[in-house]
């Protein structure tokens, strides 16, 4: 049987397709627009998260749920209930009309402050709707995820090409490779229920502790080739900056005030209590090795 799939066409959803293509597992995808992706075993469905039709068609006859989809950033900040809480509880509706019982729900580490951003806020809201809905749920947190085709992380690469990352107050991070991400969560789906179910797993690369923004943007500056300059920058200025992200690229800026607010948190690393047991999954992509792997991406296509 089919997994159901939203966000088919995002950064991690475009990965976990590739991965569905590896183990030849048919999918149904929801996207909003068309598209002439390579994958064979895909049925395309048309529609949004706000598209009961859509949504009952996606998930009729699939024996899981991954839901992807959702919003990361906007300067609307309304728009964050609409897709991440509205947007989940539609799913959650048409997995239980149509029988599926086995649902992953990927969300995000900015989940466990949801008094800094509405992001968070929005992210925290749905995951109490999946808890809630009476399915086989699994929550999975991923922390800061780069790798090929990912426009975020991107502007650390091209900043670092000039040998400078401009970081925010210091802290660390941990990291994942969109691969691994999109490994676990089909590796989700058919795991052993006791070691999964009603749980929320934080994973990342492997690296206990996470990354020091230093030392993040230095490997990143390794892999482009770069020593790097690094300096922190106080919340006052990154408030600037996104205000002028806002005037020069309007809806498609990618600093926002809401995004400032988590970003000066000082700890985003993923917690060992919320680690998937290694009889699940493990990671396979060290941060450097990924890192590099990415750069080499970037460039080959052009964006670097």
């Amino acid at each position: 049987m089919p997994i159901a799939i939203t966000g088919g066409t995002g950064f991690v959803g475009q990965a976990v397709l590739d991965e569905t293509m590896h183990r030849n597992q048919p999918v149904n995808a929801l996207v909003r627009r068309a598209t002439d992706h390579r994958h064979t075993r895909v049925e395309w469905v048309m529609g949004d998260l706000s598209n009961a039709h859509a949504l009952g068609h996606l998930v009729a006859g699939t024996r899981a749920v991954i839901h992807i989809a959702g919003l990361t950033n906007t300067p609307d900040l309304a728009e964050f209930e609409a897709a991440n809480v509205a947007g989940t509880e539609n799913v959650i509706s048409a997995a239980k009309q149509n029988g599926v019982k086995r649902f992953v729900f990927v969300s995000s580490l900015s989940a466990r402050k949801p008094e800094l951003s509405a992001y968070g806020a929005s992210k925290a809201a749905a995951e109490e709707l999946v808890r809630t809905s009476g399915l086989d749920w699994t929550i999975v947190r991923p922390p800061a995820v780069y790798g090929p085709r990912d426009g975020d992380m991107f502007e650390l690469f091209r900043t670092a090409c000039m040998g400078f990352v401009p970081l925010p107050p210091g802290g660390a991070t941990s990291i994942i490779h969109v691969a691994d991400l999109a490994r676990l969560l089909l590796d989700l789906v058919d795991a052993q229920p006791a070691l999964v179910r009603k749980k929320v797993f934080e994973p990342d690369d492997g690296r206990e502790g996470g990354w020091s923004h230093k030392e993040m943007a230095k490997a990143i500056g390794a892999s482009v080739g770069r020593r790097v300059v690094a300096p922190h920058l106080p919340r006052a200025i990154l408030q600037g900056a996104a205000s002028l992200d806002k005037l020069f690229r309007g809806s498609k800026a990618k600093i926002t005030q809401d995004r400032v607010s988590y970003m000066c948190h000082p700890n985003w690393v993923a917690r060992m209590d919320r680690k998937v047991p290694n009889s699940v999954w493990q990671p396979q992509i060290a941060g450097r090795q990924g890192f590099k792997e990415t750069a080499d991406w970037y460039r080959r296509e052009g964006w670097l």
